[in-house]
């Protein structure tokens, strides 16, 4: 049926799209504190390459892994999803 071809293409592109968003607001949170990578992967215990695919959008981080950033950043979850405005690479 085209239409659940359709409704699945645009649902990847959203996904795509929102782990892209929720990337850059993990990098805009680890630049505004002068962390690295690594010192972030040292804060959160999460591997470095897990930290550099979350940036990217390559990965999509459990509820339970997206307490631990906001934890780490010292914000709540709401806070930390604040994903509406435009966020600079």
């Amino acid at each position: 049926m085209w239409f659940q071809s359709f409704i699945l293409s645009n649902f990847t592109a959203m996904k795509t799209e929102l782990l892209i968003k929720f990337g850059k607001r993990i990098k805009l949170l680890r630049k505004e504190r002068n962390w690295t990578q690594e010192k972030l992967a040292e804060k959160t215990g999460f591997h470095r390459t897990y930290i550099g695919m979350i940036e990217r959008g390559e990965r999509n981080p459990s509820l339970v892994s997206i307490n631990v950033f906001a934890e780490t950043f010292g914000i709540n979850i709401s806070e930390l999803l604040k994903l509406e405005y435009e966020v600079q690479p």
